[in-house]
């Protein structure tokens, strides 16, 4: 990462560095570890929320691909960590395309040298908070054919926007831009209704000026019309669990507090 420390402001924390932090990554800075620190003493499951999270996203990934989807749009797709949405679609569909977008310029060229061989793949940096000016640019035109079915993934990212800034609306717009046949993957941050989860809710306002952990009925409600699939929207630890993969969760099994804190669902346009 030294080649980037030069253009990249290190005295203020980034989502994607935190949550790469929580996930054991190296590519965050101390400014980054210690709102990650933060986050572990007043939410001590955040690695917990954290890792279960990405799994659900794998094994979603997984799914869409071994049934035949070729086309994915990871908005807000953070730092490249292991499994990363085009390597795990690839082991199913070979020619699968997949655009990354995220607004942090150290994704952007992490991304950059990691896809710089990839002709089906690319990175972009933009504010998922403009989806039109997304849709419109060239990096997706020119790889994803909308006349077929799309794969669109929100992964940890929409709890990122505000109320005011209309989550749903984001989720709406580009609902209306798939075909038939395309899917929504949405995972979020739950509300438990407890001091802990208010009080991660208040280090993500002070220190980024956002974040919001919603009920069960909001997040439901950022799928609007789309036909939401079995097991419908759980526990991200819960979500179609692998009983083959390593530190997966075993199906049955009571599930702690913290995993209860972030949920996922995936949604199928008609």
């Amino acid at each position: 990462m030294n080649d980037l420390t030069h253009v990249i402001d290190q005295s203020k924390p980034s989502i994607a560095r935190v949550y790469d932090y929580l996930l054991g990554g190296k590519d965050n800075f101390a400014v980054d570890r210690t709102i990650g620190d933060q986050f572990k003493k007043n939410l001590p499951g955040s690695v917990a929320i954290a890792t279960t999270n990405r799994q659900a996203l794998i094994r979603a990934v997984r799914d869409l691909a071994r049934d035949g989807m070729r086309q994915f749009i990871d908005l807000g797709s953070g730092l490249p960590t292991a499994d990363n949405v085009h390597q795990v679609a690839r082991r199913h569909t070979a020619d699968a395309k997949v655009v990354y977008i995220d607004n942090d310029p150290i994704v952007l060229a992490h991304g950059r040298a990691l896809l710089a061989t990839d002709t089906n793949t690319t990175v972009f940096q933009a504010d998922l908070r403009d989806p039109r000016t997304i849709r419109e640019r060239r990096e997706i035109v020119e790889t994803i054919d909308f006349d077929q079915p799309v794969a669109i993934i929100f992964s940890a990212i929409l709890h990122h926007l505000n109320d005011d800034e209309d989550p749903a609306a984001v989720v709406r717009y580009w609902s209306e831009q798939l075909a038939a046949g395309s899917m929504v993957y949405i995972s979020h941050f739950r509300s438990g209704e407890n001091r802990e989860t208010a009080t991660a809710e208040q280090t993500l306002q002070s220190t980024f000026g956002r974040g919001r952990w919603r009920t069960d009925q909001e997040i439901a409600a950022l799928f609007g019309d789309l036909d939401v699939l079995e097991p419908g929207i759980v526990p991200c630890a819960s979500w179609r669990p692998d009983l083959t993969a390593v530190d997966e969760t075993t199906p049955g099994r009571a599930l702690t507090v913290w995993e209860q804190l972030i949920v996922s669902g995936l949604a199928r346009k008609a």
